[in-house]
This record gives C-alpha cells, sequence and structure tokens, in this order.
C-alpha cells in the first residue's frame, strides 16, 4: 500500500513548538500512517519519525517504499491513524483515522451477521465553531504555550457525523467499535429513548451487546454486557439484536467521567441513536455461536523475564497541571532500554503512580492480560520500590481471555501484560539484528508530550 501525502502545508490547527518533536523548523504539517494492532516490520509501522510532507521533506526514518502488511493474524477489527511525532492529536483531530478489517476461514464459518448487517462505529469526540469548523482551543494558562492536558471535546460523533441515528432492522447486526478519541473514555448503555433520543426507560429493557471479540480477535465465546467501557485506541466487537425491539427507539448514551475516572471537565451523553423502524428485508439468517474461537493461554512460567515500568507524570505544583509524562522514567530520546529477544515472551507491567487511567499500547505484538494490583505509588515515586498493596485482582470479563493490543492501567495498581515478540511470518533474522516499535499512552495529548518510547526485539 503506498500511502500519498496530499495535505496543505499549513496546519489549521495551533502547532506548539515547545512539544518534542514539533520544534520550530519542523514542516507544520506531516504525517506518518500506524495500522494500529498491525504485525509488520519496523519500516511499515509507521514510526513517529518516519513522516513526510506533500512537498517530499521527509523525517529521518522515513522509507519511500510502499507499505508492506502481511495480514497474517487473526481476523481481528483494527484502524489506522497518524503517528507523526509531536502533532499525533492534532492530526486525528483533523480526520487523518479508518478502519482496517482482517478476515479469516475461520471467522467467515461463524456466519456472524455480515454485508449491510455489519457497520464499523469510529466514536470520536470534537468541539466545533459556530460555523461548523472543526476547534481544537490552546490551552488556558497551561503549562506549554498550546499544547493542553487532554482534550475532550463537546460533541460526540460516529463515522465523522455528531450525534446521529442508525435506521435498523428487526434482526441481528455486527457492529465493529473503535474508540478513536484523543482523550475520552466512554462508558456506553444502550437504553429505551423516544423519537428525539432522549432516554425514557431502563438499560435492562434494551437489547445486551454481545460482545465477540476485542482489539486483536474473537473471545473465545460471546459475553453479555449492558454497559462497554472503551478506553482510547481500544476496539470492541459486538453483536446486537433488535429482533424483539421491532418499532422501539434505542439511545445508546455515555456517562464516563473525563478525565477519566476523575472527572471535571464536559461529558457529552449523546452516542448515536438506533430506530428499529426499517421493515424485514427477509429472514435472518445468521448467527451468534456458542463458542467462537479456540484461545489458548500465555503461560507466564514461559517468560524469560518480568520488567517493571513505571508511568509517571511531572504536575505543576500550583495546581496540578501536567508538564510532562514519562514511561520508565525516560524521554523519547534516551537510550532504549526495553530489547526483548525475538520470539521470546516476557511479562511487562505498567506500574501507574500517576492520578490518570492511562491506555497503553504496544506495537508489533498482541498480548493477554495477567492481573492488576494495588501498590504504594508513592513509595515508587520516592525511591523506584515496588510495594503491593492487597491481593491481585483477575483481568476484567472481556479481558479474560482475550487478545489485546491497548490495556487500561489504572491509577495506583500495576497492570501484568504477558506477550510474545514474534516478528511476521519469513521475517528473516540475524543474531544481533534491530527491529525497532514504539509502546506508548494512547491519551495523544500524553503520546505527544513524552509518554511514548522506542523498544527494539532482538534476532
Amino acid at each position: 500500500m503506498k500511502w500519498i501525502n496530499e495535505l496543505p502545508t499549513k496546519h489549521f490547527l495551533a502547532i506548539d513548538p515547545s512539544i518534542h518533536g514539533a520544534e520550530e523548523g519542523t514542516p507544520e504539517v506531516r504525517t506518518v500512517v500506524h495500522v494500529h494492532g498491525a504485525k509488520v516490520l519496523p519500516e511499515h509501522d509507521g514510526y513517529p519519525e518516519a513522516w513526510v510532507t506533500a512537498d517530499g521533506k521527509t523525517g529521518p526514518t522515513y522509507d519511500a517504499k510502499p507499505s508492506q502488511y502481511p495480514n497474517d493474524q487473526a481476523a481481528c477489527t483494527l484502524w489506522y491513524h497518524d503517528h507523526a511525532l509531536g502533532i499525533t492529536r492534532l492530526n486525528v483531530v483533523a480526520g487523518l483515522a479508518g478502519l482496517y478489517l482482517i478476515r479469516d476461514d475461520e471467522e467467515d464459518a461463524l456466519n456472524l451477521p455480515s454485508g449491510e448487517y455489519e457497520i464499523p462505529l469510529l466514536i470520536q469526540d470534537r468541539s466545533f465553531l459556530a460555523d461548523g469548523t472543526l476547534w481544537y482551543p490552546p490551552a488556558t494558562n497551561g503549562t506549554h504555550p498550546m499544547w493542553m492536558q487532554e482534550y475532550f471535546g463537546e460533541t460526540i460523533c460516529v463515522n465523522g457525523k455528531a450525534t446521529p441515528y442508525l435506521e435498523v432492522e428487526p434482526r441481528k447486526y455486527r457492529f465493529r467499535m473503535v474508540n478513536g478519541s484523543n482523550s475520552r473514555f466512554y462508558h456506553v448503555t444502550l437504553v429505551p429513548a423516544d423519537k428525539s433520543g432522549k432516554p425514557n426507560g431502563e438499560i435492562t429493557d434494551a437489547p445486551a451487546f454481545r460482545q465477540i471479540g476485542t482489539d486483536a480477535g474473537l473471545l473465545p465465546a460471546p459475553l453479555s454486557m449492558h454497559y462497554l467501557i472503551l478506553s482510547p485506541g481500544e476496539r470492541f466487537d459486538v453483536v446486537i439484536d433488535f429482533s424483539e425491539h421491532a418499532g422501539a427507539f434505542l439511545a445508546m448514551t455515555n456517562d464516563a467521567q473525563a478525565p477519566y475516572a476523575r472527572g471535571g471537565e464536559v461529558v457529552p451523553s449523546k452516542v448515536m441513536l438506533f430506530k428499529v423502524t426499517k421493515p424485514l428485508a427477509g429472514k435472518d439468517t445468521s448467527a451468534l455461536p456458542g463458542t467462537l474461537s479456540t484461545m489458548l493461554p500465555l503461560n507466564p512460567a514461559h517468560a524469560v523475564r518480568e520488567r517493571f515500568l513505571g508511568l509517571t507524570e511531572m504536575d505543576r505544583p500550583s495546581d496540578g497541571y501536567t508538564m510532562i509524562g514519562l514511561l520508565g522514567g525516560k524521554h523519547w530520546d534516551d537510550p532504549i532500554t526495553e530489547d526483548p529477544k525475538a520470539g521470546s515472551m516476557e511479562i511487562w507491567s505498567f506500574a501507574n503512580a500517576t492520578g490518570d487511567v492511562h491506555p497503553i499500547h504496544m506495537h508489533l505484538v498482541k498480548f493477554q492480560v495477567i492481573n492488576r494490583q494495588a501498590f504504594d505509588a508513592k513509595q515508587y515515586q520516592q525511591s523506584g520500590k515496588i510495594v503491593f498493596q492487597g491481593i491481585p485482582m483477575p483481568p476484567e470479563s472481556n479481558e479474560r481471555p482475550a487478545w489485546k493490543d491497548t490495556v487500561k492501567t489504572y491509577a495506583g495498581y500495576i497492570t501484568r501484560v504477558i506477550a510474545k515478540f514474534d516478528l511476521p511470518t519469513g521475517t528473516q533474522v540475524t543474531p544481533g539484528q534491530e527491529f525497532r516499535y514504539v509502546w506508548h499512552c494512547h491519551v495523544l495529548e500524553h503520546e505527544d508530550n513524552e509518554m511514548m518510547r522506542p523498544y527494539k526485539v532482538v534476532g
């Protein structure tokens, strides 16, 4: 696939030159595409310094060859978005995001809802000026001239439309849900509503979300849920059965606090409205099998090492406004400290010593969540020592087991994940050869302000 930059040279959103990667003299508009969740070689992964401009300027790791996507992974919902160092948050707000679906024979044999009954839902929040122009306001009294610690739009958009509706038949539909927002988490529910979308019933009177998949593939079996919590970058593959709700109106609503889960910022409640008003075009012959896939848990006993990786923020003493966030206490340009061997299995334990919930995304690999456990964050910040508190918590119901590439790391907890660092099938590796990827917080404002680190897979 050849990605071609035809963007203007002047950005319509404010660049902050104090942010690493966006310094004075760097082209305002530059882009590099990352297919989020794809198992690819580094030169095709959308490395943040591999950007290109419309007039041919390039970043230090730019590769002019077309991108190669082997797609040698299980059926899953991926998405692609800009990943340019220092301005990812602005380019994604501007619209550079879309879905990338991988299919396989195993999934096809399940006879899930398909065709016009399989619909992507790219959920993003946006703010607009009175004339409809996209608005990303510069920080007011922030710690940088323009950069804000999180962006929370006043309106929720789905597939680029503000609080839309969808007319559906009384039958099963498959929805590929992606949280493509910069910073906003969503706690979504379905609830009966009137024609205008105003809720007027109970959640239990609406159809359940039958979750069938997550970031990197199908779950072993459908999971029935009346709510979903989506962090930025996560995907939820769900089936909703409208067959018993002909003529009904069902609102998808959001009440997640922003920032999650501390609150204080605007929380738009309207996501979208389902109108079960279309006549049934024909018998619903799709299925929702009780078994979806075979998933073998990765055995922590086979991990060659466990890495404890701190998530920290430096805040302004006067009011707690974030100045910078770090992973492992390191900046982007610091020497690489994470260097798993190709084909090896490791446990990465993310120690969140901040007050935020950070969705951590690892490029190249998919992983499984082992557990979460509280720890003494203050002690860790002072001495670097890990002091556990309480007992480990099992993964959340839709993580147990599940293939993930983005995980919620809760404040005051260590979140442990296990991954096997396999390169794309057929990769020729020489001893000592290095393959460079990144891992980062998927709150894009955090990612742009140093909460991203390179790592290397070593042959």
